[in-house]
């Protein structure tokens, strides 16, 4: 194998500096606020901020200036700056909240208890996001080991992605005059493929959680008294969906909720598609003889970045199996994800689910519906034909195979506003959140490797844009 010393040197960098400060910061449950809203009182919020900062300046990097940012009522906010002595203004993003904690982590996991295996770092918010910062950190460092100029840099990491980045937009409009306008914008947030090489997400898609609840009794009657004369409330519930889904395909029915693919978006599609083609049967942790619901590997592809879909994530009404009586229960009620293509505007689909939704309700009974904070798509612009090659050659030498552009079925909340906000921006969003690393469940795990090809990558890439 040919000699790479940026990321022999990279490779140092993350086992004696970030390992051992990772796996702390994996040790503090700093929930995100949607989790913890009493999150300034617990403290563990502070804590992160306080743990990585340190560690930031510990590494005593020349001519990086570092702040941490707390409006009233809001999350904190870290921003570092540096001027790496070439052209250009360079955001990169990402955040320190974590998920909650989930069940099913394995008897020797656990999602404070960081652990170390076979190249993995087990533990909840490694992966998402928590090496967002130390990443940006070993590739400036490895830059200046180098003597490699790159641009004006701002690191930006946030406390409140996990909840919909409800504080972002304040504090960029508070620091406007220290971020500039970036000329482009580094996201380490988003998924990867495979562990093989360096993938670039070219779209995001939105996203609307709400609760939708069905009455059909002010209490709970026996069940052989009630039955066939008062309606199921989860009957009724599956009719209501059924307005959205078809419960036979999973499709998405209403026309609100769809959205028409660009013609390059469906050309990366078919090249991702191919790339990992028989990888979907093994990307998640399948049941009996099921896999993916296509059976073609471009239209998974296009179903899990372009196509809505809708999951229920939690319900009540329902007492666990072992309290089960005979009883018609009063109500049920559903919290649910549903996904929405890139391109479709959040507010108008909306306003047509609670049209669908409210509207005839099924015999007449009580129907609920509370939409929760939503998140907007996002759709990359157009890539610029230089940044496109120095991905290529980044990826080549790191990875040792070509990057590969895809849509993410998962949701930034931050990009759309970015992208708003610095239209004329190019934009590279990228991450380590590959198969089985399992972001927001249980076991997850940032792929140590794949991280520093990554951090090696954006390396690379910062350096070239600022020549």
């Amino acid at each position: 194998m040919a000699s790479n010393p940026r990321l022999d040197w990279i490779d140092d960098f993350w086992e004696r500096e970030i390992l051992p400060s990772l796996a702390e910061y994996i040790r503090i449950p700093n929930k995100s606020v949607l989790f913890d809203p009493d999150w300034d009182e617990h403290g563990f919020m502070a804590e992160a901020v306080r743990h990585v900062t340190e560690w930031v300046d510990a590494q005593a990097v020349p001519g990086l200036t570092g702040t941490v940012h707390e409006l009233e009522g809001r999350t904190p906010v870290i921003l570092l700056s540096i001027d790496g002595g070439a052209p250009g203004n360079v955001l990169i993003y990402g955040h320190l909240d974590k998920q909650p904690e989930f069940e099913g982590w394995l008897d020797h996991l656990g999602p404070w208890e960081p652990v170390l295996e076979n190249e993995r770092l087990y533990g909840r918010g490694g992966a998402d996001d928590g090496y967002a910062i130390y990443s940006a950190i070993a590739a400036i460092k490895a830059l200046q080991h180098d003597c490699a100029a790159f641009g004006q840099l701002s690191v930006l990491i946030e406390c409140s992605e996990e909840s919909g980045s409800p504080d972002l937009a304040s504090y960029m409009e508070a620091l406007a005059d220290e971020i500039g306008r970036p000329d482009l914008v580094v996201a380490l947030d988003s998924t990867a493929g495979n562990y093989e090489q360096l993938w670039v997400t070219t779209s995001l898609r939105g996203m609307i959680t709400g609760e939708l609840g069905i009455r059909v009794l002010h209490e709970g009657a026996h069940s052989g008294a009630a039955g066939g004369i008062v309606p199921s409330s989860f009957r009724l519930l599956r009719q209501l969906m059924s307005r959205i889904e078809d419960e036979h395909t999973g499709e998405i029915l209403p026309d609100f909720l769809q959205a028409q693919m660009p013609a390059m978006r469906d050309a990366e599609a078919a090249r991702a598609g191919e790339v990992l083609g028989d990888d979907f049967k093994t990307m998640f942790t399948y049941t009996g003889t099921s896999g993916p619901q296509s059976s073609d590997p471009k239209q998974v592809v296009i179903d899990n970045s372009w196509a809505a879909s809708i999951e229920i994530t939690g319900m009540d009404g329902v007492p666990p199996i072992s309290q089960a009586g005979n009883v018609l229960r009063p109500f049920t009620k559903v919290k649910f994800a549903l996904r929405l293509p890139p391109t479709v505007k959040v507010a108008k689909a909306e306003a047509g689910l609670r049209d669908l939704l409210l509207g005839n309700p099924p015999n007449g009974v009580e129907v609920t519906l509370d939409l929760d904070a939503s998140s907007p798509g996002w759709h990359a612009p157009l890539t610029d034909a230089d940044l496109e090659a120095s991905l290529q050659t980044a990826s080549d030498a790191h990875f040792g195979a070509p990057a590969i552009a895809i849509g993410c079925g998962g949701s930034i909340p931050f990009m759309e506003f970015l992208a708003n906000s610095f239209p004329d921006a190019q934009f590279v969003v990228t991450g380590v959140l590959g198969p089985h690393s399992n972001a927001h469940g249980p076991n997850e795990f940032l792929h140590v490797p794949t991280a520093k090809k990554l951090t090696a990558c954006i390396a690379d890439v910062l350096s070239r844009f600022g020549s």
